[in-house]
């Protein structure tokens, strides 16, 4: 009796333990080789719903309890000077250099794309902003445009430019971005709107001629959460004066606008140049040196945003593309997304990311651009990649490491008539 009850207990531990070693191993099966790798990045999912509100980049508990300590503290000192910049007015001085760096980066982005594109065919759809960089479009179905219904998704292709390879949303300049941070509905026409990037730069401490903005000495005060500047402005047009962290850049007066610096981009558009003259004589080498410059600039000008966006904010609509950058989000009623009824055409300000100011436009990966248009049954073994990477690369410009899982390079796809047999 005792012999039974001992075998019928080794049974059950042996069973145990083999449900926790299958187990075990469906848990390892599961897991994704190089999904601990940070430079393993997936396939962006499809576009969203329109009604679907854009993703937090902060949680709301987060935002809530900044929103709690702002306002003890105003509690307790409700008269005070503000300290950090750039709340107070004031520039941080270490980004200075770096607004600078990626205006550089961008004039230097936009030359040589617009250089790219002449050899490079590029492809853009009539009815959505699909892109692709072939000489034949896709046959991937995913337009979203009008009628796309009837046409079972397929797009329609055309020429495009360098204006569809990268997305550069625009903004309102603002004059003084603590003093009057909002734009009112009736000032839509009457301040002009630039590039947000661009617009990002100026905040941090770039000075353009025709883009006047106002640069501060001393910090501003908060009385009761509200903006109180006692610095003296001596000047009669309004114009700010002359910043103090600007002493390593060289400042030209201009009596008309104030400030205005010289921006060291001569030598970048010098080197542009010469590389596009050597390109004309036909040689893969030049052409290939251009599209490395081009992808350094881009990845220049997105590291130095990212920076910035650390201590400049930049606001985006949940619904719609719309970027604001400053304090706050203005008041123009423009905002023609999902449910702007009940908001009276305003729009749903919330943090922005790297994506809502400079938007990567993700086209498919193409092996090679004289191969057989994309078939949609085969969608699930192409890779994608932002289109400016995408467009360096058929340049000669080698993969980022960052993009080759993106871009699925060690995937062989099968052929057309091989569909069936793959699982």
């Amino acid at each position: 009796m005792k012999k039974r009850i001992l075998l019928s207990e080794i049974c059950i531990l042996k069973k145990r333990l083999h449900c926790r070693f299958n187990k075990s191993l469906s848990l390892s099966s599961e897991r994704i080789p190089g999904d601990d790798d940070p430079l393993y990045a997936d396939v962006p999912k499809p576009r969203r719903k329109k009604a679907e509100r854009k993703p937090y980049p902060t949680p709301m508990k987060v935002l809530i309890a900044r929103a709690k300590e702002e306002t003890a503290a105003r509690k307790a000192q409700p008269c005070r000077m503000l300290e950090d910049p750039p709340d107070n007015g004031l520039l941080v001085p270490e980004l200075v250099e770096v607004a600078h760096r990626v205006y550089r980066a961008r004039r230097s982005l936009l030359f040589g794309l617009s250089k790219l594109v002449q050899p490079i065919p590029l492809q853009r759809c009539s009815y959505c902003s699909e892109v692709h960089i072939g000489h034949v479009g896709h046959e991937i179905r995913t337009c979203t445009g009008p009628k796309g219904g009837f046409r079972s998704a397929t797009h329609v292709w055309r020429k495009g430019g360098v204006q569809d390879v990268i997305f550069s949303p625009k903004s309102f300049h603002l004059y003084d971005r603590v003093g009057k941070p909002r734009i009112v509905h009736d000032e839509r026409y009457s301040v002009p709107r630039i590039p947000a990037i661009v617009e990002l730069c100026i905040q941090a401490g770039l000075d353009l001629e025709k883009l006047p903005t106002r640069r501060r000495t001393k910090p501003v005060y908060s009385i009761e959460g509200r903006i109180v500047d006692f610095e003296s402005v001596t000047e009669k047009d309004g114009l700010g004066r002359r910043n103090l962290y600007l002493k390593n850049v060289d400042i030209v007066v201009d009596s008309k606008f104030g400030t205005n610096t010289e921006m060291a981009t001569t030598s970048v558009l010098e080197n542009a140049s010469d590389l596009l003259d050597q390109s004309n004589d036909g040689e893969g080498k030049n052409l290939r040196d251009l599209s490395i410059r081009t992808l350094d600039s881009w990845f220049e000008m997105i590291s130095g945003a990212k920076k910035m966006m650390e201590k400049y904010n930049v606001m985006t609509c949940g619904y719609c593309p719309e970027v604001q950058v400053g304090p706050k989000g203005h008041k123009v009623r423009m905002c023609k997304a999902s449910k702007h009824q009940s908001r009276k055409g305003l729009h749903a300000w919330q943090e922005a990311t790297i994506d809502d100011l400079v938007g990567p436009n993700y086209v498919w990966h193409v092996r090679d651009l004289n191969a057989p248009a994309l078939d949609n049954n085969l969608k699930r073994y192409y890779g994608k990649a932002p289109a400016v990477v995408e467009l360096c690369v058929q340049a000669g410009a080698p993969a980022p490491d960052q993009y080759r899982s993106m871009m699925r390079l060690d995937v062989v796809p099968p052929a057309r008539d091989e569909v069936d047999l793959v699982a």
